[in-house]
Order: C-alpha cells, then sequence, then structure tokens
C-alpha cells in the first residue's frame, strides 16, 4: 500500500513547481486540476450537470464551456460556487480514487490538491499534509507575471481559498518558496529522501 502526501498552497505559492520536482524524483503525482480539467474538457463527463445547472450561457457557440464565464459567475454568487463545488468534488474524489489503485506498490505519492485544506474528504485520502508558502506579496507578483489578471482579481482567488495561518496550522511539513526555483527544487529533494525513509519504514512495521 502506498502512503499518500496532501500537497497544497496558495495561487502562486510555487505548488505546481514542487509538484513538478517530485515527479522528476519518480514519484507518483496525481493532480487535482488535471482532473477537473478533464472532468470538464470536451465530452467530459461534468459537462451535462453543469448545463443542468448553469444554463447554456457558461458554453460558447461551439459547445465548449466557457471556462472565464463560469469563473466570473462563481465568483459573483456564492450559492453559484457551492452548486459547482457540490457537482465536482465527488467526481475528482472518485477519480483521485481510481489513480491511487495504480499506484499501490509505490512507497509513496503525492496528491497535488489546492483546495486540500478546505474539504475534509481529500484530508481522508492523505496521511501526511505539505504546505508550500510564501508571503502573499509574491503570491501577487507571480501570478501577475504568468497571467494577465489584474491585483484585485488576484485578491479575490486568494481571499476565496484558505489563508496561509490555516494552511500552515495543519501542515506537517513547510516548504518555504521565497528565493530560487533551484533553491525549492533542493528542498523538495531533502523531502523526498526524508518521505523514501519514513514510509519505506512504515511499510515494514505495518505490512
Amino acid at each position: 500500500m502506498a502512503y499518500w502526501v496532501g500537497l497544497t498552497g496558495g495561487i502562486g505559492s510555487g505548488k505546481s513547481q514542487v509538484a513538478a520536482a517530485f515527479a522528476d524524483a519518480g514519484v507518483p503525482v496525481i493532480d487535482a486540476d488535471v482532473i477537473s480539467r478533464g472532468l470538464t474538457a470536451d465530452n467530459g463527463k461534468a459537462l451535462p450537470e453543469i448545463r443542468k445547472q448553469f444554463g447554456a450561457g457558461v458554453f460558447d457557440q461551439e459547445g465548449r464551456l466557457n471556462r472565464a464565464q463560469l469563473r466570473d459567475l462563481v465568483f459573483r454568487r456564492p450559492e453559484a460556487k457551492q452548486q459547482l463545488e457540490a457537482l465536482m468534488f465527488p467526481l475528482i474524489l472518485s477519480e483521485i480514487k481510481t489513480q491511487q489503485q495504480k499506484y499501490a506498490q509505490a512507497v509513496y505519492g503525492v496528491i497535488d490538491i489546492p483546495l486540500l485544506i478546505e474539504r475534509p474528504e481529500f484530508m481522508a485520502l492523505i496521511s501526511r499534509v505539505a504546505v508550500v508558502d510564501t508571503s502573499e506579496q509574491n503570491q501577487i507578483d507571480r501570478v501577475r507575471r504568468r497571467s494577465s489578471l489584474e491585483d484585485t482579481e488576484i485578491r479575490r482567488i486568494m481571499a476565496s481559498q484558505a489563508s496561509r495561518k490555516e494552511r500552515l496550522l495543519v501542515a506537517d511539513d513547510v516548504l518555504p518558496n521565497n528565493g530560487t526555483v533551484q533553491a525549492l527544487v533542493d528542498k523538495v529533494g531533502r523531502l523526498h529522501r526524508y518521505y523514501q525513509a519514513r514510509f519505506l519504514y512504515l511499510s515494514r512495521v505495518n505490512p
């Protein structure tokens, strides 16, 4: 049985870089965002129910989901956010469990879940929480550089996520990301070696 580490962090924290570094080290990585995009891509499993609950206005003329339109609707209407989460999270959870079974023989794996802290059902999938942490200003600066979002939009997204304090309170491991990419990759390498030793030992004493 593989042990699973839940990886999380706010927008612009560098979580995707950490996930990539774990993958480069040969660790199985399950990405909840990739799963979500697959569910809402062309012919995705979630599309019929999204159309039913939110109407044709969140789809373009070719029948593809207009993600920007849906995102704007969700931010403007809290009840729409709750509807979408109630629709998507069971599907994401089911797909994560399916993927976990594929790596049952691994020593450990990582599940990259942006909303890990906010959703107890995801916490039930993991043995440990790793948080990528940086300052709020770093988050804003990084997101601004990589996207066309305005600061007010970035702050709105940040406000919809767990706070730094909330993430750090549940963290078993913290990866500070206030320096270079290489420094972050080096931290992942050290944490990877620790996880390998820890989870290999646990698998031997708890077969």
